[in-house]
Protein backbone atom coordinates (compact mmCIF):
# COMPACT_ATOMS: atom_id res chain seq x y z
CA UNK A 1 0.00 0.00 0.00
CA UNK A 2 1.44 3.25 -0.73
CA UNK A 3 2.16 5.80 2.09
CA UNK A 4 0.16 9.26 1.44
CA UNK A 5 1.77 12.14 0.38
CA UNK A 6 3.46 14.09 3.24
CA UNK A 7 1.08 17.32 2.48
CA UNK A 8 -2.05 15.39 2.90
CA UNK A 9 -0.55 12.81 5.46
CA UNK A 10 -2.27 12.53 8.64
CA UNK A 11 0.05 13.49 11.43
CA UNK A 12 0.35 9.90 12.45
CA UNK A 13 1.35 8.49 9.27
CA UNK A 14 4.28 11.18 9.28
CA UNK A 15 5.30 10.44 12.66
CA UNK A 16 5.26 6.45 11.83
CA UNK A 17 7.18 7.34 8.51
CA UNK A 18 9.58 9.36 10.55
CA UNK A 19 10.53 5.57 12.64
CA UNK A 20 12.27 4.94 8.94
CA UNK A 21 12.85 7.52 7.34
CA UNK A 22 13.68 10.21 10.05
CA UNK A 23 13.62 13.33 7.72
CA UNK A 24 9.62 12.91 7.39
CA UNK A 25 9.29 14.46 11.14
CA UNK A 26 10.39 17.57 8.88
CA UNK A 27 7.04 17.97 7.48
CA UNK A 28 5.30 17.85 11.18
CA UNK A 29 7.21 20.67 12.34
CA UNK A 30 6.53 22.72 9.19
CA UNK A 31 2.91 21.64 10.07
CA UNK A 32 2.86 22.93 13.47
CA UNK A 33 6.14 24.88 14.51
CA UNK A 34 4.21 28.16 13.67
CA UNK A 35 0.96 27.71 16.05
CA UNK A 36 3.29 26.25 18.83
CA UNK A 37 5.40 29.36 18.67
CA UNK A 38 2.40 31.70 19.07
CA UNK A 39 1.06 29.81 21.70
CA UNK A 40 4.43 29.78 23.77
CA UNK A 41 5.28 33.51 22.58
CA UNK A 42 1.86 34.38 24.12
CA UNK A 43 2.95 32.74 27.40
CA UNK A 44 6.61 33.40 27.79
CA UNK A 45 7.82 35.97 24.96
CA UNK A 46 9.27 35.69 21.45
CA UNK A 47 12.83 34.58 22.66
CA UNK A 48 11.86 31.91 24.86
CA UNK A 49 9.51 30.92 22.50
CA UNK A 50 12.12 29.94 19.96
CA UNK A 51 13.55 27.90 22.78
CA UNK A 52 10.11 26.60 23.70
CA UNK A 53 9.10 24.97 19.78
CA UNK A 54 12.74 23.85 19.55
CA UNK A 55 12.69 21.23 23.43
CA UNK A 56 9.23 21.01 21.74
CA UNK A 57 10.55 19.27 18.64
CA UNK A 58 13.27 18.12 19.95
CA UNK A 59 11.39 15.92 22.64
CA UNK A 60 8.80 14.56 20.69
CA UNK A 61 11.12 13.47 17.87
CA UNK A 62 13.43 11.69 20.03
CA UNK A 63 9.93 9.91 22.00
CA UNK A 64 8.26 9.43 18.45
CA UNK A 65 8.08 5.52 18.41
CA UNK A 66 5.72 6.50 21.93
CA UNK A 67 3.22 8.26 19.59
CA UNK A 68 -0.25 6.81 20.05
CA UNK A 69 -0.66 6.00 15.83
CA UNK A 70 -4.43 5.80 16.90
CA UNK A 71 -4.28 9.51 17.24
CA UNK A 72 -4.34 11.13 13.58
CA UNK A 73 -3.48 14.88 14.61
CA UNK A 74 -0.37 15.08 16.89
CA UNK A 75 -1.64 18.49 17.95
CA UNK A 76 -2.83 17.50 21.69
CA UNK A 77 0.59 15.45 21.84
CA UNK A 78 2.69 18.52 20.76
CA UNK A 79 0.82 20.63 22.93
CA UNK A 80 1.51 18.27 25.91
CA UNK A 81 4.87 18.04 25.17
CA UNK A 82 4.71 22.27 25.26
CA UNK A 83 3.37 22.79 28.27
CA UNK A 84 5.98 20.44 29.60
CA UNK A 85 8.46 22.80 28.57
CA UNK A 86 6.92 25.63 29.63
CA UNK A 87 6.27 24.34 33.01
CA UNK A 88 9.79 24.20 33.74
CA UNK A 89 9.82 27.69 32.74
CA UNK A 90 6.93 28.34 35.12
CA UNK A 91 7.83 30.68 36.90
CA UNK A 92 9.22 33.26 34.29
CA UNK A 93 6.22 32.88 32.76
CA UNK A 94 4.16 34.25 36.48
CA UNK A 95 7.17 36.66 36.84
CA UNK A 96 6.13 38.17 33.04
CA UNK A 97 2.46 38.51 34.10
CA UNK A 98 3.38 40.35 37.58
CA UNK A 99 5.77 42.62 35.58
CA UNK A 100 3.04 44.02 33.19
CA UNK A 101 0.77 44.51 36.49
CA UNK A 102 3.58 46.76 38.37
CA UNK A 103 4.83 47.98 35.51
CA UNK A 104 2.30 47.79 32.46
CA UNK A 105 4.80 46.44 29.86
CA UNK A 106 2.69 43.99 27.84
CA UNK A 107 3.85 40.37 28.51
CA UNK A 108 5.02 40.00 24.87
CA UNK A 109 6.75 43.42 24.43
CA UNK A 110 8.91 42.50 27.67
CA UNK A 111 11.57 40.03 25.07
CA UNK A 112 10.95 43.25 22.23
CA UNK A 113 8.53 43.73 19.75
CA UNK A 114 4.54 42.87 20.35
CA UNK A 115 3.93 39.49 19.73
CA UNK A 116 0.92 39.77 17.81
CA UNK A 117 -2.57 41.87 18.02
CA UNK A 118 -4.35 39.14 18.83
CA UNK A 119 -3.02 39.29 22.73
CA UNK A 120 -4.36 42.92 22.85
CA UNK A 121 -6.60 41.91 25.69
CA UNK A 122 -3.76 41.71 28.18
CA UNK A 123 -2.73 44.64 27.08
CA UNK A 124 -5.41 46.67 27.99
CA UNK A 125 -6.09 44.56 31.17
CA UNK A 126 -3.99 44.23 33.99
CA UNK A 127 -6.41 42.52 36.39
CA UNK A 128 -7.03 39.71 33.70
CA UNK A 129 -3.07 39.23 33.53
CA UNK A 130 -2.77 39.37 37.44
CA UNK A 131 -5.52 36.60 37.51
CA UNK A 132 -4.06 34.06 35.05
CA UNK A 133 -0.71 34.94 37.21
CA UNK A 134 -2.38 33.83 40.26
CA UNK A 135 -3.98 30.40 39.03
CA UNK A 136 -2.83 27.28 39.33
CA UNK A 137 -0.01 25.55 37.07
CA UNK A 138 -2.93 22.94 35.83
CA UNK A 139 -5.76 25.67 35.47
CA UNK A 140 -3.63 28.16 33.56
CA UNK A 141 -2.53 25.45 31.03
CA UNK A 142 -6.17 24.20 30.93
CA UNK A 143 -7.50 27.75 29.97
CA UNK A 144 -4.63 28.69 27.51
CA UNK A 145 -4.95 25.73 25.67
CA UNK A 146 -8.85 26.41 24.86
CA UNK A 147 -8.15 29.81 24.81
CA UNK A 148 -4.96 30.75 23.11
CA UNK A 149 -4.17 27.43 21.74
CA UNK A 150 -7.83 26.89 19.99
CA UNK A 151 -7.77 22.76 21.55
CA UNK A 152 -11.07 21.17 22.42
CA UNK A 153 -11.79 19.76 25.83
CA UNK A 154 -10.66 16.16 24.41
CA UNK A 155 -7.30 17.61 23.13
CA UNK A 156 -6.55 19.33 26.15
CA UNK A 157 -7.28 16.00 28.11
CA UNK A 158 -4.99 13.94 26.20
CA UNK A 159 -2.51 16.98 26.16
CA UNK A 160 -2.61 17.20 29.71
CA UNK A 161 -2.89 13.50 30.76
CA UNK A 162 -5.90 13.96 32.56
CA UNK A 163 -9.54 12.53 31.84
CA UNK A 164 -11.95 15.48 30.38
CA UNK A 165 -13.64 15.65 33.49
CA UNK A 166 -10.58 17.45 35.05
CA UNK A 167 -10.34 19.62 32.21
CA UNK A 168 -13.85 20.56 32.91
CA UNK A 169 -13.14 21.36 36.53
CA UNK A 170 -10.19 23.49 35.79
CA UNK A 171 -11.50 25.30 33.08
CA UNK A 172 -14.34 26.15 35.75
CA UNK A 173 -12.41 26.90 38.21
CA UNK A 174 -10.25 29.00 36.10
CA UNK A 175 -13.16 31.36 34.27
CA UNK A 176 -14.54 31.75 38.08
CA UNK A 177 -11.11 33.02 39.24
CA UNK A 178 -10.76 35.26 36.51
CA UNK A 179 -14.64 36.46 36.81
CA UNK A 180 -14.39 37.15 40.72
CA UNK A 181 -10.57 38.89 39.89
CA UNK A 182 -12.31 41.14 36.92
CA UNK A 183 -15.60 42.04 38.90
CA UNK A 184 -13.61 42.68 41.90
CA UNK A 185 -12.01 45.60 39.84
CA UNK A 186 -14.76 47.09 38.32
CA UNK A 187 -15.90 48.08 41.74
CA UNK A 188 -12.42 50.16 42.07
Amino acid sequence: MAEPATAEAADSDLIRRSLREPQAFAALFDRHAPALHRYAARRLGPEAAEDVVSETFLAAFEHRHRYRSCQADARPWLYGIASNVIGKRRRHEVARYRAYVRGGVHPAEIDGGLVEDGVNTLAVNKPLVAALAGLGAGDRDTLLLVAWAGLTYEAVAEALDVPVGTVRSRLNRARKKIRQALEGTAHE
